[in-house]
């Protein structure tokens, strides 16, 4: 399966997100941010790749859903809720990642 994870930037939350499941059990995953100052911008060609978009927060949701209408019709897109108070690999949020996304996978 194809995982697309996306925050604002792409710096710590939704990175970190691709760093603990690209390879997971198989899957490939990816990462990008919403914001024009992100590391990796959420592009038409990644949201088309992923078979499960995981957002951090209702605001990325609603700017793919915004921007993307056509194509996030047909995807499935999951909001994690989890604010942007971690560092990049922060032990809390990876422990966080791990149990929340384990239930879709």
């Amino acid at each position: 399966m194809h995982l697309l994870f996306v925050c604002s930037q792409n710096k710590r939350r939704s990175l970190t997100a691709e760093k603990i499941f690209d390879g997971y059990n198989g899957h490939q995953a990816r990462s990008a941010g919403t914001e024009n100052n992100a590391r990796v911008k959420v592009t038409p060609g990644l949201l088309g790749w992923a078979d499960i978009i995981f957002c951090m927060e209702k605001k990325h949701l609603r700017r793919i859903r915004e921007k993307y209408t056509d194509i996030a019709a047909d995807k499935k897109i999951i909001c994690l809720n989890i604010p942007d108070e971690y560092s990049y690999m922060d032990y809390e949020l990876c422990e966080l990642l791990e149990s929340i996304i384990s239930d879709y996978l």
